[in-house]
C-alpha cells in the first residue's frame, strides 16, 4: 500500500520522473543507515568482494527499473506502460522456478493469472489495451523484468543479511546509478518550493522507506514469489488514491478489477 502511493507523489513532483526517481532513493539512505545503527545486527558481516556485489546488484537492478518504467510512460500509452510493468510476478516466479528450484503450485499460478486479469480490467479492459507504441511497450516490460530481478536479488541476500543492512547499501547503489542519468536527461534536480520537496521527501520515506522497507523485511518470512503477486495491489492502492486525493474518476470496472486483484492473491495465498 505504501509503494501504492508513489504514482501520486510523482504526478505532484515538481522535477522530472528521473530527478524524482533520484531523490526517491537519496534521501531514503540516511533513514535506512539510522535504523542500520539503532541496534547491534543479528545477521553476518560482508566478507569478501562477493557479498558486496551480492549488496549491490539490487541497487542496479533498481535504478534500470525505475528508469525504464519512466520512459515508458513517455514512450506508450499509459495503459500498455502500466500493465506490462506488472507483468513483474511472472518473472519472479519464472526465476524462482529457474534458479532456485522454488516449488510453484497450480493454486498459486491460477491466483497469479486471477490478479493479473483483475489489473487488465483495472484499466478499463482488453479495449483500453492497445493503441501503444512497440518501443514503449517493450521498455515497459524491461521495467517488468528489471524489477523482477531487483526482487529476487534481494530475496536471495535475505537468506544472510538484515533488512537494514540489505537496504542501506542497496539505496547507496541505486543513487549512485540514478544520480548521472538523471543529471544527464533532465538537468534540472532541485524542487523549486516547500510543496516539490515535500513530495520527494514523502515519496521516499513513505513508499521507498515504508514500502521498499517492508518488502525487504518480509522477504525473510515470506516466498518471493508470493511477495511480488501482493505488488499487485499497487495499481489498486493508486487508483483509490488518484480518486481521494486528484478527483480522478473510479467507476464500477475499477471496483470490480481491484476485487479480482484481491481474490488472485487470496487464491495464490493458498498455493
Amino acid at each position: 500500500m505504501a509503494i501504492g502511493g508513489s504514482p501520486i507523489f510523482v504526478r505532484l513532483s515538481e522535477v522530472g520522473p528521473l530527478a524524482t526517481a533520484f531523490w526517491r532513493v537519496s534521501l531514503a539512505i540516511l533513514p535506512f543507515f539510522l535504523m542500520s545503527r539503532l541496534g547491534k545486527p543479528a545477521d553476518e558481516q560482508p566478507s569478501g568482494l562477493r557479498d558486496y556485489i551480492l549488496l549491490l546488484l539490487p541497487g542496479v537492478f533498481l535504478a534500470i527499473d525505475l528508469v525504464a518504467w519512466h520512459l515508458s510512460l513517455h514512450m506508450t500509452s499509459v495503459a500498455n506502460a502500466t500493465l506490462l510493468a506488472n507483468l513483474a510476478p511472472v518473472f519472479v516466479t519464472l526465476g524462482s522456478w529457474l534458479f532456485f528450484r522454488a516449488r510453484i503450485t497450480p493454486i498459486f499460478l491460477a491466483g497469479l493469472a486471477l490478479a493479473l486479469v483483475g489489473i487488465v480490467v483495472l484499466k478499463g479492459g482488453p479495449q483500453a489495451i492497445g493503441g501503444g507504441q512497440l518501443a514503449g511497450d517493450a521498455t515497459a516490460i524491461t521495467a517488468a523484468f528489471f524489477y523482477a530481478c531487483y526482487m529476487l536479488a534481494l530475496g536471495h541476500v535475505r537468506a544472510r543479511f538484515s533488512a537494514p543492512r540489505i537496504l542501506v547499501w542497496t539505496t547507496v547503489s541505486a543513487a549512485v546509478c540514478m544520480l548521472p542519468i538523471a543529471f544527464v536527461f533532465e538537468g534540472g534536480l532541485v524542487p523549486s518550493t516547500l510543496f516539490g520537496w515535500a513530495m520527494v521527501i514523502g515519496l521516499a520515506l513513505i513508499s521507498h522507506v515504508g514500502g521498499q522497507g517492508l518488502f525487504t523485511y518480509a522477504l525473510a518470512y515470506l516466498p518471493t514469489a508470493f511477495s511480488a503477486l501482493t505488488l499487485l495491489l499497487q495499481p489498486v492502492v493508486a487508483a483509490l488514491l488518484a480518486w481521494i486525493l486528484l478527483s480522478e474518476p473510479l467507476g464500477m470496472m475499477q471496483a470490480v478489477g481491484g476485487l479480482i486483484v484481491l481474490a488472485g492473491i487470496l487464491v495464490a495465498r493458498r498455493g
